[in-house]
């Protein structure tokens, strides 16, 4: 009966995807557009095959057909590596499916993107105090749509990496990649070190397959997914081990995610269901929290002083977003359109993922309840319309945590289910990122 009702819950999410695919076309063709190329994803349908095909179809085939046996046997440094290994050739082999050129190399080199702005960064100070002046658009000098839609911290890691010698867009598609693909690391190790191997081991695959690779490659917000698992991994670790080396480093990550993007202000609420589970473990080690926090205090304070001041910067794009599309877009198709993005994100699993979860004090009911409450505050807030496929990434990979909530027999028709949604989506659609 539970299962009956699995399966209802995902063919109502799927309903949920097709009901906003025929509103967004009735609603274009009744002359009142909802703004998104291909409503509600941003895109174009156009099938298509490349080089990526057969190894995507090969990894997904490897993964359905071993990845539980592996997950159960192989020692645990043995089975991250693996899973790191299936992350990146998932995301790698899916964003070659539009080829190299399309698919890695220009992807973050268009007008709106980051790269556009790198070549003309010569001086960072002066870059960084002068930040907040050119966010607002409709002047000569406005930073592109994605600079200044984020913080300053998103544009620095690209222009850092050129610095070193490794500009251009080939390069930067593969820092997304390879940092993304942590999130088949992190999440499992989160689990875990928060007191349940079973139910870490069982979210291994789904991490690996998970649907959402489809944006994590290549887009700024796979990596910023990749940093912010990281960070909460390293959280989990500092407050159950008394590790000061990752309490420091949990803090310095989590607030960096602060200056890749505004909205990663609500990856709060996963770090509190972290520190809840860590503390149902072991009384908290305040000396390692105290110095958590004051790893991020130094990352606020090192922007203040070069210049940037968060608060301002946010304010302003607030206005610098009523400024563009978003004013167009109607928040009561978007309100409930961008949940059906989640369901393409995040997979059909999600749905008796969240169905399962029931008020519980374990990893695999409050981490994932910890990223729908995450993702429902963003969409209620009306400063995530539409794109919320790759915007919300960080907050919708939480959701696999609960991969262990599913029957054993069932896990792998759900996992052949999410490469099924990763594969014809990006077969289907030319995704923008």
């Amino acid at each position: 009966m539970r299962r009956r009702a699995d399966l209802v819950a995902a063919g109502c999410a799927l309903g949920l995807l097709a009901l906003a695919m025929v509103a967004g076309a009735l609603l274009y063709l009744a002359g009142r557009p909802v703004h998104a190329t291909s409503a509600p994803f941003t895109g174009v349908w156009r099938p298509h095959f490349g080089i990526g095909t057969p190894m995507a179809l090969a990894v997904a085939g490897l993964v359905v057909w071993q990845g539980f046996r592996l997950a159960a046997t192989l020692s645990w440094r043995r089975l991250l590596l693996a899973a790191y290994g299936g992350a990146v050739a998932w995301i790698f082999s899916l964003a070659l499916v539009d080829g190299w050129h399309r698919g890695i190399t220009t992807r973050l080199t268009t007008d709106h993107e980051y790269l556009s702005e790198v070549g003309g960064i010569t001086d960072v100070p002066a870059m960084l105090r002068g930040f907040a002046g050119r966010i607002l658009d409709f002047q000569p000098d406005s930073w592109t749509t994605h600079v200044a839609g984020h913080p300053p911290g998103a544009v620095l890691v690209f222009v850092g990496l050129d610095r070193i010698g490794l500009g251009g867009g080939a390069w930067a598609a593969i820092l997304c990649i390879v940092v993304g693909a942590l999130i088949a690391v992190a999440v499992p190790v989160t689990i875990r070190t928060l007191g349940d191997e079973d139910a870490a081991r069982a979210a291994v695959p789904f991490l690996v397959l998970f649907p959402g690779a489809v944006w994590i490659g290549v887009s700024a917000d796979g990596l910023f997914a990749g940093v912010t698992t990281t960070a909460l991994a390293l959280l989990a670790i500092a407050l159950t081990r008394n590790r000061i080396w990752a309490g420091v480093a949990a803090g310095v990550l989590l607030v960096s995610g602060l200056y890749l993007s505004y909205g990663l202000t609500l990856i709060v609420v996963p770090a509190l269901a972290v520190v809840l589970l860590a503390r149902r473990i072991r009384p908290l080690p305040w000396l390692t929290l105290g110095l958590t926090v004051a790893g991020g205090v130094a990352v606020v304070a090192a922007f203040t002083v070069s210049g940037f001041w968060w608060l301002d910067g946010y304010h302003l794009v607030v206005e610098r977003y009523y400024q563009g599309i978003a004013t167009d877009r109607p928040y009561g198709y978007w309100v409930w359109a961008n949940l059906a993005l989640v369901v393409a994100c995040a997979g059909p699993a999600a749905a008796p993922i969240v169905r399962r979860v029931r008020p519980r004090l374990a990893p695999v009911v409050l981490l994932p309840a910890a990223g729908l409450v995450a993702i429902l505050g963003a969409d209620l807030s009306g400063l995530s319309k539409a794109e919320v496929e790759r915007i919300w990434l960080p907050f919708a990979v939480w959701l696999m945590a609960g991969a262990g909530l599913l029957p054993p027999a069932s896990r792998r028709g759900w996992l052949i289910t999410q490469a099924v949604i990763a594969l014809l989506i990006n077969h289907l659609l030319r995704t923008t990122w």
